[in-house]
């Protein structure tokens, strides 16, 4: 079997938040999932297998159909979030036009909580639930075979009319047991950051699952259980890396800090080998403590993500964080202290939100004085606890996340929590946020102080413009 796995571009994504300076090159970003099931299928050896990001190579809708022909698949693989979903639907039509027999399966968080409804989208052929390496893996292994097809866990398809779900498999225990993602098939010297010091980048997952319990995020694919790769089987993957040319890693753990001991150990592994890399990590301030920063510094890393949400008290209940203001200002301190860099991420717009909560929220940005802030309007994705609470409450009158994917329409909205504010009022409250963080002449100034090339300026410049709207 002839294999290909599509990245689908990003002409019609669905964002329900206003631009920010950290995410204005998310689309540059290595596409991990399909690359580790690339890797798997190579390590298998039983199937050819190509990848197309049509992101990072900014294909039109002609350039992919033209690659698509070139490849010529039997079976086609595309990764699906639901803000990406109209790009998927044009994916589809793309590979049904010029490979009308080749088999199309979606995967992704989008088709693990729509399963049924991402099978009935036109063009759709197969299904995939959960983590998709071994399950994508026996599905091309089986594909002509229905009957050996009922016994993979992990599938949603059609077999002569009957509906068949054969329900989520189990998560994968042993991360260190599947090979690198496979960078190889793209054109990894493309991908860059925003708040990069270097190019190329490359992201990396050292873990998967989160085990807190956050309202209003949800990645049900990956489970709950914190599962977690060895230190050794971490920095190997590094350590490959480096041979492509790539030295700076952006780690999309949902919280690296976790295991303090797993944390050391990575850091012991990379001095040992002496590896010239730069990394970065999300985090929450109750997991980090001042000697894991310091090993953490001395081994390269050179930013954190932490996730602070909210400027009062009040908010961070209902958002269910389980930190408090001062774990905040302690973490930022103890960060600082050692040298890294600091991205805070807030939101504004919750359950109960009043506008002098917002404005706290504003205020603790500036006290904090991070170097970059990602500064979003709460959007109640399907499957979180807010938008399940949004139904029961009557904010919103219906599944409208599940209508749209049954039925994905050009002039969908994402809607907000409009009960203490309108949209109009958060959007307003947002763009003042923005402009009162980024446009003070201290951190201006802080800025231009910390520049190391031209080309970092300009990808700063550029995403500077954008988000202030100028």
């Amino acid at each position: 079997m002839k294999v290909l796995l599509i990245n689908p571009p990003s002409a019609q994504e669905i964002i329900g938040n206003i631009p920010s300076i950290v995410e204005e090159e998310r689309g540059y970003n290595p596409p991990l999932g399909i690359l580790y099931i690339a890797a798997y299928m190579e390590m298998q050896g039983r199937h050819g297998v190509e990848v197309i990001d049509a992101q990072v190579e900014e294909l039109t809708g002609e350039q992919l159909k033209e690659r698509v022909r070139r490849a010529a698949p039997d079976v086609v693989g595309i990764t699906a979030m639901t803000f990406t979903l109209l790009d998927v639907l044009e994916t589809i039509r793309v590979v049904k036009a010029v490979a009308p027999e080749a088999r199309v399966v979606i995967g992704g968080p989008h088709a693990h909580l729509f399963p049924v409804e991402t099978l009935n989208l036109p063009g759709v052929d197969y299904v995939v639930m959960g983590e998709g390496e071994y399950v994508f893996s026996e599905l091309v292994d089986n594909i002509t075979q229905p009957d050996k097809l009922r016994q993979v866990q992990g599938l949603v398809f059609y077999a002569q009319g009957e509906l068949v779900n054969t329900g989520r498999t189990a998560m994968i225990q042993d991360l260190d047991s599947l090979p690198f993602p496979a960078r190889h098939l793209v054109p990894y010297q493309k991908y860059s950051s925003v708040i990069a010091k270097r190019t190329p980048i490359t992201t990396m997952f050292t873990s998967r699952g989160c085990p807190f319990q956050c309202a209003f995020c949800d990645r049900p694919h990956l489970g709950k259980r914190f599962r977690a790769r060895s230190p050794k089987n971490v920095v190997d993957e590094m350590e490959a890396c480096t041979h492509l040319g790539i030295y700076e890693f952006l780690i999309y753990d949902d919280t690296f800090t976790v295991d303090k001991q797993r944390v050391m150990g990575i850091c012991e592994e990379i001095q040992r080998r002496k590896l010239d890399i730069g990394w970065d990590v999300r985090a929450r301030v109750d997991t980090v403590t001042p000697e894991m920063l310091k090993a953490m510094r001395e081994a390269g890393c050179e930013r954190i993500h932490y996730g602070v949400e909210a400027g009062t008290e009040k908010i961070l209940k209902v958002l269910n964080k389980r930190i408090t203001i001062e774990q905040v200002r302690q973490a930022f301190q103890w960060t600082k202290k050692v040298g890294m860099e600091v991205l805070a991420y807030f939101m504004i717009g919750a359950p109960t939100e009043t506008r002098e909560d917002i404005l706290q929220t504003i205020k603790l940005s500036k006290e904090l004085d991070p170097d970059y802030v990602h500064i979003s309007i709460l959007t109640p994705y399907p499957g979180t606890r807010i938008y399940f609470d949004a139904l029961e409450q009557g904010v919103f009158e219906s599944d409208y996340w599940q209508a749209f994917a049954a039925n994905p329409t050009p002039d969908f909205q994402p809607r907000y929590w409009e009960e203490e504010l309108t949209t109009a009022e958060l959007i307003e409250l947002s763009n003042y946020a923005y402009k009162s963080f980024y446009l003070r002449p201290r951190y201006a100034l802080k800025q231009l102080l910390q520049v190391r090339s031209a080309g970092e300026f300009m990808r700063k410049a550029r995403a500077a413009l954008k988000v202030l709207g100028l």
